[in-house]
């Protein structure tokens, strides 16, 4: 439990950078500098005015020298960042597979509220998400698939599990891309982003392909049952609205990730 509840402290802090990259790389800045400043004075932020949840709330939401509301997305994205490092480390210890899981949801934290705020999906967290879920399937084996089969004289389980995971990255990422191209030929217009495709491949990359393509349907379906409601609701011209699709890949995949690979493999293994 103390590694977990120092865990949940990391993810506080990194959930705090990842507020930075989600406002400054789509606006084309750096996350390194300048420091820490107000979106709506441009002043600097203090040290003690950027403590992770605690500021927020002793601030009660706002600057304090130009008074302006700050976007409850700051302790929302610190919040989620902690609970999923706690999750990970109390699930699977201290652990590849932890450090896995939890790189895995930071990353999708990132992408999620990039996506809903600015219809963004940067880079440098899906194609530099794809290449460390690659990495770590050396560390930690995938559910091995079609690769098993390909490669049934490779002995090495490093290299296999290598392999899926590139392979779920291509395979879900051209399977997309061909659904966008198909949708754009018959309707005209633009229906997927190549961000989304680049955000599937990350996910193959991580989950394999058995779980990226449960999160696409889920999201999928999710994405269809929210989108409705909220045209319906709004009165929004469904053929002009743009969906933030990966925002409904992101909540998916954490759904698949940390309620299926994680929580279900802790309580199978609770009960043997």
């Amino acid at each position: 439990m103390i590694e977990a509840i120092l865990a949940g402290l990391a993810g506080l802090l990194i959930g705090s950078f990842l507020n930075v990259c989600i406002y400054r790389l789509p606006r084309g800045l750096s996350v390194v500098a300048p420091r820490s400043f107000c979106p709506a004075c441009d002043r600097p932020i203090a040290w003690f005015d950027n403590i992770p949840l605690l500021s927020f709330i002793w601030l009660q939401g706002r600057c304090r020298k130009c008074k302006e509301r700050i976007p409850l997305r700051y302790p929302m994205v610190e919040l989620l960042t902690a609970a999923a490092f706690f999750s990970a480390m109390l699930a699977l210890g201290p652990t590849v597979a932890a450090l896995k899981y939890s790189i895995f949801g930071a990353i999708i934290i990132t992408l999620v509220f990039s996506d809903l705020e600015e219809r963004i999906l940067p880079d440098e967290f899906t194609l530099g998400g794809t290449l460390a879920g690659i990495v770590f399937a050396a560390f930690v084996p995938l559910n091995v698939g079609i690769m098993g089969l390909l490669l049934i004289s490779v002995r090495s389980q490093r290299v296999v599990s290598v392999a899926e995971s590139a392979f779920a990255a291509l395979f879900c990422a051209v399977t997309l891309w061909l659904v966008g191209t198909l949708y754009r030929k018959i309707r005209h217009r633009e229906g997927l982003g190549l961000g989304d495709v680049k955000m599937v491949a990350m996910i193959g990359a991580f989950l394999g392909l058995q779980g990226a393509l449960l999160t696409l349907i889920v999201g999928s379906l999710l994405g269809a049952l929210v989108g409705l409601c909220y045209i319906w609701f709004t009165g929004k011209d469904a053929s002009t609205y743009e969906l933030p699709f990966g925002t409904f890949l992101g909540a998916a995949a954490l759904g698949v990730a940390f309620f299926g690979d994680i929580f279900l493999g802790w309580y199978m293994r609770l009960g043997v």
